[in-house]
């Protein structure tokens, strides 16, 4: 037997299976000061102990899309060493709040596989949850990525698409966010006046900025989360791929179409779930990512006056700034997008 980690192949799950990650992981302010300087996320919450103090949080938390990085790396030894791309996500709620100190680790449990036509790879969907030290679940999502196959002739290990949710209901959400006093919560030092109820369903937000993506500074990003995915180091290897060169981890684009959309949503300070995402293009390199974003719903959570809940589609695009909201296309997207998210967010009432 071989020592070193090879990692899963489409063939080695198996429908039930729970597969526990290494390694536990302490979350610190040095790794949330190289998130800032990684996608310049600006939020107050996330970026000042008097700001979060004032209106209710012990100190500030660590930002959501960190805390998710970090849980979805634990994942990716064990689901995702030998992936082609990762494809989607699928009710993403985040359960309790993440401070420095606190030490993440995560399980998942595989709940659907489908061989692709051509044999060589298969998709697989797994449903994991981070943990605290204490036991706490602070985060849980699905996701869904393409694997390869080690023996194309290989039987497929199951057959089974899982349900997935379309949308989390508001109701379930807001459990990672502590009463707050909106009083206290300061529009000009968190960078902008509108509140929840200044938002109105279908409208749409060009957050106009642009960030070309930098090679070394993806890879640092994948690195900070601990993810070992080859596709975004090896290019030896990405070399005799398709592409000829490395992929960039879809949750970057992620980050920093979420850092761009300050401009224009301030105070969305709390990201409290992922209702779905795609990929729908291959990032690389020396692109521009652009983005904007449309309001699709916006709800008053049970039992709380203090934050209202807006859910959002943000359309990152790649060397296309987006004025004109570029979107689906027919059948497809428009060429120039690479990420098409669908979540909610907390603002201050």
């Amino acid at each position: 037997m071989t020592k070193t980690n090879e990692g899963h192949f489409f063939e080695d799950f198996r429908l039930g299976q729970v597969i526990e990650h290494a390694t536990p992981r302490t979350v610190t302010t040095g790794d949330a000061a190289l998130y800032v300087a990684l996608y310049g996320t600006r939020f107050a919450v996330q970026s000042s102990d008097a700001f979060a103090q004032a209106i209710g949080y012990p100190r500030a938390p660590i930002d959501d899309f960190l805390v998710f990085h970090i849980v979805f790396g634990k994942t990716v030894p064990d689901v995702s060493l030998n992936a082609v791309a990762n494809l989607g996500y699928a009710g993403c709620r985040f359960l309790a709040p993440v401070y420095p100190g606190d030490t993440l680790s995560a399980r998942s449990e595989v709940i659907g596989l489908k061989e692709n036509s051509n044999r060589k790879t298969g998709i697989v969907y797994v449903h994991s949850t981070g943990l605290r030290q204490d036991g706490t679940a602070v985060l849980e999502f699905i996701r869904w990525v393409m694997v390869r196959k080690r023996d194309e002739a290989a039987p497929a290990p199951g057959d089974a698409v899982p349900p997935l949710p379309a949308a989390l209901d508001a109701a379930a959400l807001g459990a990672a966010c502590p009463a707050i006093d909106p009083a206290s919560y300061d529009v000009t030092l968190a960078g902008g006046p509108h509140r929840w109820n200044d938002y109105a369903v279908g409208e749409k937000i060009d957050h106009r900025d642009g960030v070309t993506v930098e090679e070394a500074e993806h890879q640092l990003a994948t690195r900070l989360y601990q993810n070992t995915a080859r596709v975004h180091f090896n290019q030896f290897a990405a070399g005799k791929e398709r592409f000829g060169r490395r992929l960039i981890y879809g949750g970057h684009v992620i980050s920093l179409a979420r850092a761009l959309s300050f401009n224009g949503l301030p105070n969305a300070f709390h990201v409290t779930a992922i209702n779905g995402g795609r990929h729908t293009a291959p990032l690389f390199a020396g692109a521009t990512v652009f983005a904007w974003s449309q309001v699709i719903d916006k709800a008053a959570l049970p039992s709380r006056s203090d934050v209202g809940a807006l859910r959002l589609r943000t359309i990152a695009t790649k060397d296309r700034p987006c004025p004109d909201f570029p979107s689906r296309d027919g059948d497809g997207y428009d060429p120039a997008v690479v990420l098409d998210l669908d979540y909610w967010v907390l603002m201050p009432r």
